[in-house]
């Protein structure tokens, strides 16, 4: 957020916490009446010290000094009892509601359109996940308790001060002003700089993110100090933020300090004259000094906690704002079903695509079709449009004119699951998560009710060419393959992504090249696995090989967001246009050599 969003902090944003703590309200009830309880024998200690001084040392009675020494024991032991039950209730709820708050955080963002990633640091969003949900973790466990605590401490004692002693309750509360003042002063302050620490922490998990994720990239360029001195600037900001709040935190509390204490020294001067004027005892004295420092040390703790909130409705403020983000791709209100058995026929109607409105079109009028079964190839130059195609069919993004229907319903009536699953996506960089082989085939239909066995996982894995590697591994299926695949090589990791796809069993497939950066083994297999996931399944292909093309029906070139050009290899190489020099100047010379050689 920027200072000025900052300053429109709304202090509602931690009442939205309610809904979620609402299911535990019965443990709070029972946390809030051993909370009660407890603050009422800490209220009954300072009257009890009065007794013990002005009975038991005045009149010389050990017995009644042992009974009262017992009896605080026995009140401490009670004490500390409802203490630990009213910790352990509390404490236990706010993990229950901040998991749950943390579990809608993430669910949320993981529905978000990718549109939203594209202008969010990954390690920024983490941050949000941990150290924002920890901030407000605190208000629920301790901040909440101690709040009630230091108010029945601030009420009791006020009360037992003014039926005991009024002349000296007015001149304890002269200090209450100050400290309020200072309170209100610096809680902003300390608001607005927590904001910032948080902000930059944000910025500074996203660098390391980044550099964790290429860590290769990274070190092949030898760019490790370069990494380090950027998480070093990032690191010295969160200090120089870190360190100017404490120094408004140290002003704070020095000033509560000073006018709690202050105020307690001249209730002590008061007082002293009273007790040598006859006027007070010394035990009622104590009692006295003592409720004035529960009065003082609660209005200090109340005013530091008033910082604290602030500091937390600042982390509430930026997790509220995540869950109030909506995704720019939703189902529609009344989803058509798509009839059964699918059949993958996909048809562009004079498509137009910007990603963002100052942006220039990515597609312009664009209108394809490919039928039931039938492979299509997109070639182009870098940047015409065939990544944004393949980004439009499963609704990443939405047309911002015309339409896309699959098998004759325009996409956007249809549910996101119901497309989604009518469609498998093999990338040119495969895509696994930290688990076993077993897991990442699997993940196919992670988004299904549906169970799957270990029968159907091999299939898909013998159909894949995956299944002869997959079992030299040292665990076979339950191998780990460490996180992105790293324990893979990149015709493995292809094989998984292929293997995957045909567990999944889709009408349509989208195919990015996959082949280009393997040795001519792998590339045999990734060959002939993606030969057998093709057939008869409708496929749009993102060609950057020739031997890719050889294989579609049909070619459409697009260039520059548009379609130049469609027909078949033979027919667009005659009519010298786009095609044509893409031919000459981007496939591989290999490739030409081969096709001229049939």
């Amino acid at each position: 957020m920027t200072g000025k969003e900052r300053e429109r902090v709304s202090p509602k944003a931690l009442a939205r916490l309610f809904p979620r703590v609402k299911p535990y309200l019965g443990h709070l009830a029972i946390a809030t009446v051993c909370l009660l309880a407890a603050s009422a024998a800490g209220l009954a200690f300072p009257a009890i010290v009065a007794v013990l001084l002005d009975t038991a040392f005045q009149h010389g009675n050990s017995r009644l000094l042992n009974e009262i020494a017992i009896g605080l024991l026995l009140l401490f032991a009670v004490q500390a009892s409802l203490n630990m039950v009213q910790v352990y209730l509390l404490t236990a709820t706010s993990e229950r509601v901040i998991a749950k708050l943390r579990t809608d955080l993430f669910g949320h963002l993981v529905h978000l359109s990718p549109g939203f990633f594209t202008d969010r640091r990954t390690g920024e969003l983490t941050s949000r996940l941990g150290s924002d949900t920890s901030v407000l973790q605190t208000v629920l466990s301790t901040n909440l308790s101690e709040f009630t605590r230091q108010s029945i401490f601030l009420i009791g004692a006020l009360v037992m001060l003014t039926i005991k002693q009024p002349a000296l309750t007015g001149t304890t509360l002269a200090v209450a002003p100050l400290v309020v003042g200072a309170a209100f002063l610096f809680g902003r302050m300390l608001r607005r700089a927590s904001t910032g620490v948080q902000d930059m922490i944000a910025e500074a998990s996203g660098t390391a993110d980044e550099a964790f994720a290429q860590i290769r990239m990274v070190q092949s360029f030898t760019a490790e100090k370069e990494e380090s001195r950027k998480y070093d600037l990032h690191l010295f900001d969160v200090v120089r933020a870190a360190v100017a709040r404490a120094k408004i935190r140290g002003v704070f509390f020095g000033a509560l300090t000073f006018f709690g204490f202050s105020g307690v020294v001249v209730v002590l001067w008061e007082g002293g004259r009273l007790v040598l004027a006859g006027e007070l005892t010394a035990g009622a004295l104590v009692s006295f000094l003592l409720y004035a420092m529960y009065v003082a040390g609660a209005i200090a703790s109340l005013a530091s906690l008033f910082g604290a909130y602030q500091e937390a409705t600042g982390a509430a403020q930026r997790i509220f704002e995540l869950l109030d983000m909506t995704p720019t791709v939703v189902d529609p209100p009344n989803p058509i079903a798509l009839p059964r058995p699918r059949r993958g026929a996909v048809s562009m109607e004079h498509v137009y695509f910007k990603y963002q409105e100052e942006l220039p079109e990515a597609l312009h009028d664009v209108s394809l079709q490919i039928d039931s079964g039938e492979i299509l190839a997109l070639v182009g130059p870098s940047g015409a449009g065939k990544t944004t195609i393949a980004s439009l069919l499963p609704r990443f993004w939405d047309v911002t004119g015309g339409r896309i229907t699959f098998d004759g319903i325009d996409v956007r009536d249809l549910s996101l699951r119901d497309l989604r699953e009518s469609i498998g996506v093999v990338p040119q960089e495969p895509t696994l998560f930290s688990g076993t082989v077993r897991s990442n085939i699997a993940y196919a239909i992670a988004g299904t009710s549906e169970s799957v066995s270990d029968d159907a996982i091999e299939a898909a894995g013998l159909a894949a060419n995956a299944h002869e590697f997959i079992v030299r591994l040292p665990q076979g299926y339950d191998t780990p393959v460490g996180e992105r695949g790293v324990k893979l090589s990149g015709g493995q990791r292809q094989r998984l992504a292929i293997a995957r796809v045909f567990l999944k069993n889709p009408a349509f497939v989208i195919l990015d090249e996959a082949t280009s950066s393997l040795d001519s083994e792998s590339e045999r297999l990734v060959e002939e696995a993606m030969e057998e996931l093709l057939r008869g399944r409708s496929t749009l292909i993102i060609a950057h090989r020739l031997s890719t093309v050889l294989r579609a029906d049909r070619v459409v070139v697009l260039e520059h967001g548009r379609v130049v050009e469609t027909g078949r290899h033979a027919d667009l190489l005659d009519a010298e246009g786009t095609y044509a020099k893409l031919y000459r100047g981007q496939f591989r010379a290999g490739d030409r050599v081969a096709l001229e050689q049939l």
